[in-house]
């Protein structure tokens, strides 16, 4: 419950929406529900950190839909490519500067608020993620 708490508190539902509510559909199991993807699916600029180069349709090489985090606590690998099987490192991650390339990424604030916490409040928030 904290953990959940604190993953608003500091930000990350910006862009990791926790529920997402489907419209019409013709397929009445898909019609007019709610999904927890933890995603609001909208292309966010990450910065040169996690900028890959590739770019794809509208997306910049250093832009990715964000990634839906239900089922995250299946994973063996994070990131858009797999890079770290570490979660914090993850997180962290989504920090980083600008370059003569990418500007900086927009998750800067939200991954000072979260390196900010407490040892234990950050495991709160590790602990609520690995649940999902």
């Amino acid at each position: 419950v904290r953990g959940r708490k604190l993953f608003s508190d500091v930000g990350c539902v910006l862009c990791h929406t926790p529920t997402l509510h489907t419209g019409k559909s013709s397929v009445p199991a898909l019609r007019d529900k709610d999904v927890n993807l933890y995603s609001d699916l909208v292309l966010h600029g990450m910065g040169p950190g996690l900028a890959d180069d590739v770019s794809q349709g509208n997306a910049k090489g250093d832009e990715f839909r964000t990634a839906p985090l239900w089922g995250l606590g299946k994973r063996v690998f994070f990131l858009h490519d797999g890079r770290t099987k570490d979660l914090l490192e993850a997180i962290r991650a989504h920090a980083s500067a600008g370059s003569g390339t990418y500007p900086s990424s927009e998750a800067n604030q939200v991954t000072a608020r979260f390196n900010n916490l407490t040892e234990i409040d950050k495991q709160h928030v590790l602990n609520f993620l690995r649940s999902l």
